[in-house]
């Protein structure tokens, strides 16, 4: 299943819908959008995987990744509304506590 992606911006933060599975078909795409996000300079970017029902190891690196470039450029990386099966991906891997998480886009938006 092919990614689908809407970007909104919302105040400072740009948040990205996601929908479909990621994957090793899918990752590239994924992380050639985030990219162009990072060298946008924007503050906050907000990842809504509500619309992501699969993910795997290829789509935890993309994110992994994600976190780094956010490192790099002083950017707030956060991930919202991840499925049970989503999240229990993240929690076998031990990144729950590694990356920022929220319940909701609506969450991940608070305070900014």
């Amino acid at each position: 299943m092919a990614l689908d992606f809407q970007s909104d911006e919302v105040g400072s933060a740009v948040v990205v819908s996601v929908k479909g599975d990621v994957d090793m078909d899918s990752s590239p795409e994924l992380q050639k959008q985030l990219l162009g996000l990072f060298r946008d300079d924007q503050k906050v970017i907000v990842v809504d995987l509500s619309g992501v029902s699969y993910i795997d190891s290829s789509g935890i690196a993309t994110f992994v990744e994600g976190l780094q470039w956010s490192h790099n450029t002083q950017n707030k990386f956060r991930l919202a509304g991840l499925s049970p099966c989503v999240k229990d991906i993240f929690e076998i891997a031990r990144l729950t506590t590694v990356f920022d998480i929220f319940d909701s886009r609506e969450k991940a938006l608070e305070g900014i």
